[in-house]
């Protein structure tokens, strides 16, 4: 702004001013002795009623006014005293008003020069304000575009641990697929393998184990979601306050730029208002110190929330890993016992019908035995018939008659023992026919169960993912 000048020169005035002592010089001011009562040179004639004049009287003028008689010398209101003092009062007030103006014009002179002063002491205030404002403004600003970028960076972060959730979810149907399908092969084994063994308990504790295993990542994967909506809303509220505090220093850098010979600059009506909605310094600060510390606070909750995602992972692989090691584990041992158990099945086999064949023989020798002991029966019962044939003293219980029954009777106790060793014999075979049949479907039963667990099972397991 340029100021006034303070040494500008007075100019003359256009006329002097008049010295009012001087009074002889000056005719038509006041004289001495006008201030003294007129003295009238002649009595006035008596006004009679058809006088329609006025008169009036002053101590300084005498009687003036309308005379009976009147002519157009006769009409007077004041005397020469008062029309010098009347002369001198215009004379003294017109010096009055240049007087007062050379005063307002002075005042005025210098009332421009100090508003020119304080308007340019008050506008370089206003300009360090706006400086200062703008600075504080570009400090905030800064401040926010740094953790935009790094709220920015947790999201992206964030967002990725959430698609390996949803990874590891869609994975983990694997394991419990594989487990929940050996259960419902092994419940078609046969009769005795029917049972709740250790290989089913170890599976039943691995789907359990995959259960909770997805229920934790499911909540796991609300939590992500929770804490990405959070870091959205604060970004979205950050990128807001950035984008006002932007768009300020941008008004405030244009205003710094301003000058008095700007071309932009205008007269504005309503400027000098005071919207109900503007902030106060304070409450500006809180609420910008406020955003930030809500993202801080959100972005560091996001941080331990990224970090309690590899605990997890890492528990979950090892628990699964070591669970499908113990169900590896028992299900070779249980495969190897139920191999052993067909080998000496099979052994046991091969040995009862070794004996069911020796038996069969031993059956057919004891009945050719039997139809032996028939002959000799037939013989002896055939001598003692011939011998019934004797007539008188012949007909003698001699020793040979003795010897032929007691051989009847011997034979017959003999062929009564081989006839129960017979039947004992064809029960004996029975039983191992019957053994041989229950061995059969026993070997059947663990070749099912081998096939089931060995031949399915295992395979299975051989898809079991190595992680999630």
């Amino acid at each position: 702004m340029n100021n006034h000048q303070n040494a500008e020169e007075d100019k003359e005035m256009p006329c002097p001013q008049l010295d009012y002592t001087k009074v002889d010089e000056q005719l038509y001011f006041p004289q001495p002795g006008n201030e003294l009562p007129v003295q009238p040179e002649e009595q006035m004639e008596p006004i009679g009623p058809w006088a329609t004049g006025r008169v009036t009287y002053t101590s300084q003028d005498g009687l003036t006014g309308i005379r009976p008689v009147a002519d157009r010398y006769s009409i007077t209101n004041s005397g020469e005293a008062q029309w010098r003092s009347n002369n001198l009062k215009f004379f003294k007030q017109s010096n009055e008003k240049i007087n007062e103006a050379l005063r307002a014009i002075s005042n005025a002179k210098r009332c421009v020069e100090r508003s020119y002063k304080e308007a340019d002491k008050v506008q370089l205030e206003s300009m360090e304000y706006l400086k200062n404002r703008a600075s504080e403004v570009h400090r905030w600003k800064t401040e926010l575009e740094h953790l935009i970028l790094e709220i920015t960076k947790e999201i992206e972060l964030l967002q990725s641990e959430y698609r390996h959730v949803k990874h590891s979810l869609s994975l983990l149907t694997v394991p419990e697929s594989i487990a929940g399908e050996f259960l419902e092969l092994r419940s078609r084994r046969l009769d005795s393998d029917l049972i709740r063994d250790e290989v089913e308990t170890e599976l039943t504790k691995e789907v359990a184990l995959c259960s909770e295993i997805r229920d934790l990542l499911v909540r796991t994967r609300e939590h992500i979601e929770m804490q990405l909506t959070e870091l959205k809303t604060a970004k979205a509220r950050m990128e807001m306050d950035w984008t006002d505090k932007t768009d300020s220093y941008t008004i405030d850098a244009e205003n710094i730029k301003l000058t008095n010979d700007s071309r932009i600059i205008m007269w504005k009506l309503g400027a000098t208002r005071v919207p109900a909605e503007q902030s106060s310094p304070a409450g500006y600060e809180h609420y910008t110190r406020e955003t930030l510390s809500e993202a801080e606070a959100a972005r560091q909750r996001s941080t331990n929330l990224r970090s309690t995602l590899d605990s997890i992972y890492k528990n979950a692989i090892k628990d699964l890993r070591n669970q499908a090691t113990r169900v590896d584990l028992v299900l070779s041992k249980k495969i190897k016992l139920t191999e052993d158990v067909r080998l000496q099945l099979e052994k046991e086999l091969l040995r009862c019908l070794h004996e069911l064949a020796n038996t069969e023989v031993e059956i057919e020798e004891l009945r050719h035995s039997t139809r032996g002991m028939d002959c000799v029966m037939k013989v002896a019962q055939t001598r003692l018939a011939n011998r019934l044939q004797r007539r008188n003293v012949e007909s003698c219980r001699d020793t040979p008659q003795f010897a032929l029954l007691e051989e009847v009777k011997l034979l017959n106790e003999r062929t009564s023992a081989m006839l129960a060793e017979l039947k004992v014999a064809e029960e004996t075979l029975a039983g191992l026919t019957k053994a041989r049949s229950d061995l059969e479907r026993e070997i059947i039963v663990k070749r099912k169960t081998l096939y089931l667990d060995k031949e399915r099972g295992q395979w299975l397991r051989s898809f079991y993912p190595t992680t999630i």
